[in-house]
């Protein structure tokens, strides 16, 4: 492989590159489009949201769903809201702005070209949800309603109350099925991808396991689409679903797609704290919450008292304190730090002490309950059937949890990768937000690539291209199904003692403490060497029951876990490499005397794209030059 990464941006302004790159690349015939197949991998925004319009455009889909229904794709989980540049309160927004706040936002670490195609498409991307019935929030007058995110001084995050990405993936999922009933697109359900094909240099296909009989088979295509989401739970308990994985990334990424920045993740400022070791998961309470919720600890550490019985004076509200230009709006790493640092300070609250207050007394008294109710009821719910407590009468706990991946595989201005033929959208690639993901953007870069960039982008790739070049009975295929199975069965036959929730709890724990919201050389480094004795207990001491050809939970989470293993390796390796600060990636050795994050533009603008060189080698490390030609690149405040 070549040690120069192509990011194929095309030439000419910022402002037009998007709309001439169309223009110059070819398309494929309508009468053609259906000798061409396309497997998407993934049902929610982004994978969904790209099976919808292929098969609308006249392709022949697979759209490949882990779970027994595209409506459990994890995009459903989201809840605060996507941002559009559409300025309807006219508060200054523009797409410029939009795309300044979220270069800003990911510290200068993304690719500028990628980011403000994505702020120019969330206008279109609102007018698209509309249409398919997004029931968003309104005001009095009918007019879609907007609130304010983290990073940002503007209103322009769409929402439908706390459940914004329910609501978005509906949308997404009756376009789906339309096509499903057209017969453009062929949802295969209950299939985890668990190897990709490659072959004469292209991506062909891939090996799916039914998570019913456990069966292996092979799927051949023109042209693949990864849209799996990210791997927070390699840190074990994070705000996402257990099922979540990086498996199908990681499977690429041996197979030869690079993987970039992957010490690039965000720890969310608000979420439920744990309560005990027997949590498969957190979580989340919606960054919207911090529009009318106030962030606060006692000044006293250790001071016993409920929340209602300290008076105003007694109280540190500190992201107001430390930040008053953004108050407690700051972006998600900033928060998330500032709250480890009062914790960590004996001002924590809870019982494990690793908690903040989140208070909206003044906003029942400033707006009245029903207002409140109005804007977060479901949340305030939700929040009460969880703690038992009522937030309306006692403050929230909150405190930073796993949430979301910045980093994934390295893709070009296609989105594709570096095998031809396998793209990847959505929070599986590194593309959009830097070293920090601002709130309420991962939905507008999951729809933004699915309904618009990967339909284009992948005709492109297939102009031209005789379809159907690589059948599924090919030796290419029975190779990597073979050593597929092979895998399985080594997994099967460990016959050790240790579960997988056990190794993958001990895992989460290292990263945590290592690799999670600050690192220094000697954890990182404690970390390596821990995992490595990690993969030593499970290739040695793992006990898998069951059988391969059956509905096996065990194995399908083994079998993560093992990626997972070798992917918390390399996200140590990257933290320890990146010799400096900047976004979620916080470095203790490289920090202003304030404690705020340091960057070192001048050795470390770049994104690290690593490359896998085998069992037991170590990766090697291609980097990508990031350059700014519209934006003037500064140290990031919020203060």
């Amino acid at each position: 492989m070549s040690t120069i990464l192509n990011a194929k941006t095309p030439a000419g302004p910022l402002a037009g590159k998007w709309e001439r790159h169309k223009q110059d690349n070819p398309l494929v015939a309508p009468a053609n489009r259906r000798k061409y197949t396309v497997i998407v991998v993934g049902t929610g925004l982004a994978g969904g949201g790209a099976a919808a319009t292929l098969g609308e455009l006249g392709y022949n889909v697979l759209n490949f769903c882990i779970q027994d229904t595209p409506r459990r794709a994890h995009s459903v989980a989201a809840q605060g809201g996507i941002n559009a540049a559409k300025n309807y309160q006219g508060d200054g927004d523009s797409i410029y702005r939009l795309f300044y706040d979220t270069i800003k936002g990911g510290d200068y670490r993304s690719r500028e070209a990628n980011v403000y195609r994505l702020a120019e498409l969330s206008t279109a991307i609102i007018d698209q949800c509309v249409a398919a019935g997004v029931p968003f929030a309104r005001e009095y007058g009918g007019t879609l309603a907007n609130r304010s995110f983290g990073g940002v001084q503007v209103s322009r995050t769409f929402y439908a109350r706390g459940q914004t990405g329910q609501q978005l993936l509906l949308g997404v999922y009756s376009a789906l099925m339309r096509q499903v009933a057209a017969g453009t697109v062929r949802l295969v359900h209950r299939y985890e991808m668990v190897d990709l094909v490659v072959d004469k240099g292209r991506a062909r296909g891939i090996i799916a396991r039914d998570l019913v009989t456990g069966a292996l088979k092979r799927f051949a295509a023109d042209a693949i689409v990864m849209a799996t989401g990210g791997y927070s739970p390699v840190y074990y308990l994070s705000t996402n679903a257990v099922n979540c994985n990086g498996t199908a990334i990681w499977a690429c990424h041996k197979r030869g797609a690079l993987f970039a920045n992957p010490c690039f993740t965000q720890i969310h400022p608000t979420c439920i704290p744990q309560a005990g070791e027997y949590q498969s998961k957190l979580t989340l309470m919606s960054e919207s919450l911090r529009n009318d919720g106030r962030v606060w600890v006692p000044l006293k550490p250790g001071d016993p008292r409920g929340p209602n019985e300290i008076p105003e004076a007694e109280r540190d509200y500190f992201l107001e304190r430390r930040y008053p230009a953004f108050g407690n709006l700051v972006p998600r790493d900033i928060a998330s730090r500032a709250a480890k640092t009062v914790c960590d300070a004996g001002q924590g609250v809870g019982l494990s002490g690793f908690g903040v207050y989140l208070d909206f007394t003044d906003a029942i008294q400033r707006l009245g309950r029903d207002v409140v109710t109005d804007r977060y009821g479901n949340l305030f719910t939700m929040y009460e059937e969880i703690t038992a407590e009522d937030p309306y009468h006692v403050p929230m706990r909150i405190y930073p949890a796993p949430h979301y991946v910045m980093g994934g595989l390295w893709v070009d201005y296609n989105l594709e990768s570096t095998i031809p033929g396998l793209f990847v959208g959505g929070e599986a690639n590194f593309s959009d937000h830097g070293a920090n993901r601002l709130g309420a953007s991962a939905l507008m870069q999951g729809l933004a690539d699915g309904y618009f960039i990967l339909p284009r982008t992948v005709a492109s790739s297939l102009a031209g291209m005789k379809p159907g070049e690589v059948k599924a009975e090919s030796e290419a295929f029975a190779a990597v199904e073979a050593e597929t199975d092979a895998r399985f069965k080594r997994l099967l036959a460990i016959k050790g003692t240790r579960t997988v929730r056990d190794l993958h709890m001990s895992l989460g724990k290292v990263m945590m403490k290592e690799v999670g919201m600050s690192r220094n050389a000697s954890g990182l480094e404690t970390a390596i060497a821990e995992i490595g004795k990690l993969r030593q207990a499970f290739w040695n001491d793992l006990r898998v029951p069951g059988e391969a050809a059956e509905l096996n939970k065990n194995l399908e989470q083994a079998n993560r876990l093992a990626d997972f293993i070798e992917l918390g390796e390399l996200m140590a390796r990257d933290a320890l490499m990146r010799e400096e600060s900047c976004g979620g990636h916080l470095r203790d050795e490289h920090v202003t005397p304030e404690g705020e994050a340091k960057r070192d533009d001048e050795n470390f603008m770049f994104v690290a794209a690593w490359q896998w060189q085998g069992e037991g080698k170590a990766h090697t490390m291609i980097k990508e030059p990031l350059v700014y030609e519209d934006i003037e690149v500064k140290t990031r405040s919020y203060k």
